[in-house]
């Protein structure tokens, strides 16, 4: 198959990698693949904090965490993270990096550098559809000092070409509280 493959002329390899990328990027998400992202995802906010705290790039981590999971450059995201306000709704990849490590000036202080140390998920619902998912539920981010701060969120996930799961939809909240 290898001898067969380098006789091929240049335009149908090209092909070739074309479809098998798509058929890659066809493939079925998973419950599994959904749950494997999430574990991926809090690790990344838990790495940024702890880049931050020893006096390291967390910039650059948090940028590596956002190109990595999240499907800007690929497609559309809808991100309109737990505490903004003011400019409630991330299009695009530099709003999303202001959200998670600041940005002097405006309401972004950096969520993903307040020292969290884990995080981790009830999800109410995953729900599989081809290449996309959809999850919702609650979410625990573990403080410094030990404590849980619960937030309610809903996930979208679409398979990109690459193969790889990430995130187009991420809506986040604090829970309801009546007083």
């Amino acid at each position: 198959m290898l001898k067969q493959m380098k006789a091929a002329p240049k335009f149908v390899i090209a092909a070739l990698l074309v479809v098998a990328g798509l058929a890659f990027a066809g493939e079925k998400v998973t419950e599994a693949d959904v749950k494997a992202a999430q574990v991926e995802w809090g690790n990344g906010i838990v790495a940024i904090s702890a880049e931050h705290k020893k006096g390291g790039d967390y910039k650059a981590r948090a940028k590596k965490h956002i190109d990595t999971l999240y499907a800007y450059g690929h497609t559309d995201v809808m991100f309109k993270p737990t505490l903004a306000a003011e400019d409630q709704f991330r299009e695009t990849f530099e709003e999303a990096l202001s959200y998670f490590i600041g940005t002097k000036g405006t309401e972004d202080g950096g969520f993903a550098i307040k020292g969290w140390t884990k995080v981790r998920w009830e999800n109410n619902g995953i729900f599989t559809h081809g290449n996309t998912a959809t999850a919702m539920g609650n979410y625990y981010f573990t403080g410094p000092d030990g404590k849980e701060t619960k937030v309610e969120y809903s996930f979208g996930y679409v398979r990109g070409k690459d193969g790889k799961l990430r995130i187009n939809l991420h809506h986040s909240s604090l829970p309801y509280n009546p007083k």
